[in-house]
């Protein structure tokens, strides 16, 4: 369901100034209602304000949901947790193997491992997708009565974004400069931690950073102070918990922040598609 968002051009350190915003969404068609800076920002610290609306969905009840309809399928089964050892060709299919002694024959192999499907295509000698890797944090916090249901953006330079975080009456917390605390340019996703992983990770294949004793320290005091820089003192918020994850990003996206969704047929009979 729809949610307002505050979208704010910084006075400082902003590829886009209000004018340019203010004329962006007019072509777009898109509501755009400038609002007085004074009523969400300290003064002098933007240049422009804007109401907007935007939508928002539940990561849970979507994997809920989706769980729920895979139950009715008599021939699907899930297999959490895995560890797979090695996947090669055979003829006409693909052998993959688990670490549990399990393995499975298909024809057809479908790699939707996100931040892992270099790590896949490249065991079968396939050329990887050419992306980089950030470790990033994104913190949930309670903003309280007086964010209730908006969102606010400081937008287009190396700001922060504080947003209703799906059904749960939380906010999540993320800066620009602060939220990716690590990142890796190799063809697999290839950071120092790995040696402090326990074995739970490794450019071989990835772990859960959620869980990994060689998570990084919370960005909470830079990603919090540079949000209430900006933010008039009675939009305060409190830390509740952050969570981690590998995001994988085409190094072509560096130069015009695009966000597309490739898919890459390698070979057919047998099928693979990253």
């Amino acid at each position: 369901s729809g949610f307002q968002q505050i979208y704010a051009t910084s006075a400082s350190f902003s590829w886009t100034n209000a004018d340019q915003f203010r004329k962006f969404c007019e072509t777009a068609g898109i509501m755009c209602e400038d609002l007085d800076p004074k009523k969400y920002f300290r003064d002098g610290m933007v240049d422009g304000v804007f109401l907007t609306k935007e939508y928002t969905y539940d990561a849970q009840r979507l994997k809920d949901h989706f769980l729920n309809e895979i139950a009715k399928l008599p021939n699907v089964s899930i297999i959490y947790g895995a560890r797979v050892e090695s996947i090669e060709k055979q003829e006409d299919r693909f052998r993959i193997a688990l670490s549990s002694g399990e393995a499975f024959l298909t024809r057809y192999l479908l790699n939707a491992t996100y931040a892992s499907i270099n790590q896949v295509a490249t065991r079968l000698g396939f050329d990887p997708f050419r992306i980089k890797y950030e470790l990033c944090e994104m913190i949930i916090c309670d903003a309280g009565d007086k964010l209730k249901g908006i969102g606010i953006t400081v937008m287009d330079g190396p700001f922060f974004s504080i947003m209703p975080f799906g059904k749960t009456g939380l906010h999540s917390l993320t800066s620009v400069t602060f939220t990716p605390h690590k990142t890796s340019y190799e063809p697999v996703p290839t950071f120092d931690c790995q040696a402090q992983s326990g074995g739970k990770c490794s450019p071989n294949q990835l772990g859960n950073c959620e869980t990994c004793p060689a998570k990084p320290n919370t960005a909470w005091v830079y990603m919090s102070s540079m949000a209430r820089k900006y933010l008039k003192p009675e939009y305060d918020f409190e830390y509740l918990y952050s969570m981690y994850s590998m995001k994988p990003i085409l190094k072509a996206s560096e130069i015009d922040d695009s966000r597309p969704t490739v898919i890459r047929q390698h070979s057919e009979g047998p099928t693979f598609v990253s």
